[in-house]
């Protein structure tokens, strides 16, 4: 691509809201859409198949983030995997799909005063996302398939025995927002292998001349002149670059990315930019504010039996899924999630156990035992923190402080604690007797709740859903209106899951989703009612 050449759309970041971006914005053809992204190509063996996600973390698909010691969590700094090649974190995750629960999207709604976003009205946005053909479920014929695992482990029916006997419901998939009790889950996978948003948006798309991604591809700042977003300036291995856009720049790099774009582009809070030698371009102090994600508590335990894929027959496993995408590298470790309720007097749910096959102590990888693991996640935490620069320099990786389990009133803990409990009622029903071994997590079935506090302290995780830090809303201090438009620039938007202005109770992919295929069509609005006005003032 040619320095200064101008087009329609620059998207920054080819993740799961960058692919369906590309997609969309492209599809009628009138105008060059740009999609740039930092990593390369998604030619990975390991992000085609479903169990060896955990192979990725650390490599040149992942950004590498750490979180800064955490208080919390006795002064450990947690590893934050993000994705960094094409389908973005969508191409590393665990590939579980659930859309969250009616009062998130009612939430963003009501109390945020986001017109648009009520769970009525963004249920057809996930439907358009969706090709559940393969399950007969609701949804259909949309980029990204949802299919049930194809060789689930007998261990995972055991679990979900195990959650019947302890008296939780069945998931009912016919009431997809309002999620409660136990069941499998569904999975970002057609015929056994990783299905992305690379796969399902990105990939049909590059056939169109109006599309151009750039892989392998820094963005250094965005261009803002007389408060406008005019272009994008960047890096690659032949050095930097330019191009301009005469519509709209759209953020989709993430939770930590967009925010740390923004601040090196001038949008942020005043005196820390100016701290950093950065020119002021809107003063926006609520940018990188707001980090919000999924904390969970891990209770591993040794299996009896082959269950964690890898561990005993790996060249026989790896023989399998290639002859015909079988077998036990088609799993996506974590095989069945359950919601609920810490107290009976809430309305949606406030915990999730998610069941793994694998001892997931050390974010699952190289497993040296078969082990399960039942993680108890903090659907909706009240800590929150925030995603700062640490220099001007935008090699440099930002500084991540969640201040995990930092509420002042305790409720976090509190909430964590009696879902340990809650967890330790399923783990110890007649269906798991056969199966769990000794613990692998210290304490994981002592009753004592100073025990649990210590626990979750020493061993509780990301569950890698952070979002918030670029947050719609009405009031006026929030980053984004709700067309997700940056105030203080004009012709630039922030799509992705710092967008968000809450934590779903649920993973963060379809809601990801969601939003983006929303936002192509208010961009896709926006831009024609200014060419009609265009040609009305002529």
């Amino acid at each position: 691509m040619a320095d200064h050449e101008a087009v329609r759309h620059i998207v920054i970041g080819a993740g799961s809201a960058g692919c369906v971006l590309a997609e969309r914005l492209s599809a009628g053809g009138d105008g060059q859409v740009v999609l740039i992204e930092a990593g390369g190509p998604d030619r990975r063996a390991e992000i085609s198949i479903p169990a060896a996600f955990p192979a990725l973390f650390g490599t040149s698909a992942d950004w590498g983030y750490r979180t800064t010691p955490q208080p919390g969590l006795d002064g450990r700094s947690l590893n934050w995997p993000r994705g960094r090649t094409l389908g973005g974190s969508s191409s590393l995750n665990a590939q579980i799909w659930t859309r969250g629960h009616r009062a998130d999207f009612d939430g963003w709604a009501h109390d945020d005063g986001c017109a648009g976003w009520s769970a009525d009205e963004v249920l057809p946005y996930f439907t358009r996302a969706e090709d559940r053909s393969g399950t007969g479920a609701y949804g259909s014929g949309g980029p990204i398939r949802i299919e049930d695992l194809r060789d689930p482990s007998p261990a995972t029916t055991e679990f979900l025995d195990a959650c019947a006997e302890a008296g939780l419901p069945a998931l009912d998939d016919g009431n997809p927002l309002e999620p409660e009790g136990a069941g499998p889950v569904r999975a970002t996978q057609r015929g056994g292998r990783r299905w992305s948003s690379a796969d399902g948006y990105l990939r049909p798309a590059l056939r169109r001349g109006n599309l151009t991604v750039v892989t392998d591809a820094h963005v250094e700042r965005i261009l803002i002149e007389d408060g406008r977003a005019v272009g994008v300036a960047y890096t690659t291995a032949d050095g930097p670059a330019e191009v301009r856009a005469d519509g709209e720049v759209i953020l989709a790099a993430g939770a930590i990315g967009s925010p740390q774009l923004l601040m090196l582009s001038g949008v942020g809070d005043a005196e820390e930019l100016r701290r950093h030698g950065i020119t002021v371009r809107a003063h926006s102090p609520r940018v990188g504010r707001g980090l919000a994600d999924h904390l969970y508590v891990p209770l591993a335990f040794e299996a009896h039996g082959r269950v964690t894929p890898g561990v005993t027959d790996q060249q026989g496993e790896i023989g399998e899924f290639l002859r015909g995408r079988r077998g036990r590298l088609t799993s996506n470790l974590a095989e069945a999630v359950a919601f609920l309720c810490s107290d009976p007097s809430l309305t949606a749910p406030d915990l999730e156990f998610v069941w793994m096959l694998v001892p997931f102590l050390d974010q699952g990888r190289a497993p040296q035992t078969h082990g399960v693991t039942l993680g108890v996640v903090l659907l909706r935490p009240r800590s929150h923190g925030t995603v700062r620069l640490a220099s001007a320099d935008p090699a440099a990786h930002p500084v991540i402080d969640p201040r995990y389990l930092s509420d002042p009133d305790g409720d976090d803990l509190r909430v964590l604690t009696e879902g340990v409990r809650r967890a330790r009622e399923v783990l110890t029903r007649p269906a798991l007797a056969g199966r769990l071994g000794e613990p692998l997590t210290p304490g994981a079935l002592d009753p004592d709740p100073e025990t649990v506090h210590a626990l979750a302290r020493a061993h509780a995780e990301t569950l890698y859903h952070p979002v918030g830090t670029c947050g719609m809303g009405a009031d006026p201090e929030a980053v984004l209106d709700d067309r997700l438009r940056v105030r203080g620039v004009a012709g630039l938007r922030v799509v992705d899951a710092s967008a968000l202005p809450s934590l779903p109770r649920g993973h963060t992919h379809a809601p990801t989703v969601m939003l983006a295929e929303r936002a192509a069509e208010l961009i896709l609005a926006d831009a024609a009612q200014n060419r009609v006005g265009a040609l009305t003032h002529r």
